[in-house]
């Protein structure tokens, strides 16, 4: 691999919620690169560290028990929201079924739903963004297999009521899902119900691969009850293990690796100060776009939203800047481990310059 093909640096990464793994993570990856958790009769120690990581997962959520009965280690937030949709789909008494989401959830929903043939009906928000209780009450019936709550949303970083739609859901004999993705390693410090201690939720996603600093591919499927994946499990007949749950065959041994490690490492003080810090720089930065004066959403996790006008926006992604926007239009920055505050005064600098040269310091100068 020659010089034009070295990793894109963070440096001026701002809106993605992956980041730098953690070094134990990375070391720990490199040993088992060439390891399948998916064939785990033949490659043994990569199922022990699989089982490892989902007792991990299960104390970072607070499940009521753990053991490696209770999830498994996807690709990804996409393929974790999928199995949930799946295995209530397959556990639904039968007939077509629809599963009701918030108009926040992840776009992952729209392709489980596209792929599974079931029925997505999204739910408004409210004022905070997060989703409307009686709405999702009014669009639930007979035929709904599952709700999903979003635990940390992609865009404004908001929780859900968890509790409030779990009991939506259980009343109407669906199951509850929480898409934990990116906020499963921030929330636990946040006073903020979300876990299964708070709710009896049935399924879970939480990806290592975000917060929890370990490599890419690593995302986490969490569930309630062992019944879960056997709903999702097919025969696997040419290998010595009987069935397989997981949607993909072989998988990613560096990835469950690597997730093992960093939890190790990290759990819970050093993703604690993580968190406290990432949010401290969301706050700052918050301020600093409000003292300029634009319209800014409170961030109540690291993620800050700022209405900043377009040919601004366009002039800092030339200058390099790796920014998004949400469906509103707002810049998006999430504030990521690797973002750190001289990274966003460098971006600050470069806003002003921008905004000075064009004669619009504020988000009334579309």
């Amino acid at each position: 691999m020659n010089g034009q093909h070295a990793p894109q640096s963070f440096d001026r990464v701002l809106s993605s919620m992956c980041t730098e793994p953690h070094p134990a993570a990375r070391t720990a990856a490199e040993r088992f690169l060439a390891t399948n958790p998916g064939d785990p009769a033949t490659y043994g120690t990569i199922a022990e560290l699989e089982s490892r990581a989902v007792e991990l997962l299960c104390t970072v959520v607070d499940h009521p028990r753990s053991g490696p009965d209770l999830g498994y280690l996807t690709s990804g937030g996409t393929e974790a929201n999928l199995q949930a949709v799946r295995a209530a789909r397959n556990l639904a008494a039968g007939g077509d079924v629809n599963v009701v989401a918030p108009e926040s959830a992840h776009f992952s929903f729209r392709k489980a739903a596209a792929i599974l043939d079931v029925e997505l009906r999204t739910v408004p928000l409210d004022r905070d963004h997060r989703a409307d209780i009686e709405a999702a009450s009014a669009a639930v019936d007979e035929n709904t297999a599952l709700v999903v709550g979003v635990a940390g949303s992609t865009e404004y970083g908001r929780v859900d009521p968890i509790p409030d739609l779990c009991a939506i859901a259980h009343e109407t004999g669906a199951r509850m899902h929480v898409d934990a993705a990116w906020g499963g390693f921030v929330l636990p410090f946040h006073d903020v119900p979300w876990t299964f201690a708070d709710a009896p939720i049935d399924t879970m996603t939480i990806d290592p691969h975000k917060l929890g600093r370990a490599v890419v591919p690593a995302g986490g499927l969490v569930v309630r009850d062992p019944a879960t994946l056997d709903a999702l499990a097919i025969e696997t007949p040419y290998l010595e293990t009987h069935a397989q749950a997981t949607v993909t065959g072989t998988r990613s041994g560096a990835g469950v690796a690597g997730a093992v490690a960093a939890m190790e490492e990290l759990w819970p003080d050093g993703y604690r100060e993580t968190a406290q810090r990432c949010q401290r720089n969301a706050e700052w930065l918050a301020a600093a776009f409000a003292d300029r004066g634009y319209t800014v959403v409170d961030p109540s996790l690291p993620i800050v939203a700022a209405s900043i006008p377009t040919p601004i926006f366009e002039e800092l992604r030339s200058a390099g800047w790796k920014i998004a926007r949400t469906d509103r239009g707002e810049l998006r920055i999430v504030c990521m481990p690797h973002v750190t505050r001289d990274t966003l005064r460098a971006f600050l600098s470069d806003l002003d310059r921008i905004a000075e040269s064009d004669g619009s310091r504020t988000a009334g100068s579309r």
